[in-house]
């Protein structure tokens, strides 16, 4: 597993437990940018040295393509 790799993965469980924080929504794990998307609040939230940073402010907004294929 290479370094880049290994700072983006999530435990699994932490996964099932984590919604978005402005929908409450499911979020999905994009294991190749390293990121949490929600598809509701169209936001992707980043997950640095394998830790989720669940706060709104540090989301980027999601592009019309990128909800398109969630």
């Amino acid at each position: 597993m290479s370094e880049d790799t290994a700072q983006s993965e999530i435990d699994p469980k932490l996964l099932e437990i984590l919604v978005c924080p402005q929908t409450r929504g499911p979020l999905v794990f994009d294991r190749e940018k390293g990121e949490l998307l929600s598809k509701g609040a169209a936001l992707a939230y980043p997950i640095r040295d394998g830790v989720p940073i669940m706060l709104i402010d540090e989301a980027r907004a999601l592009t019309d393509k990128e909800i398109a294929a969630l």
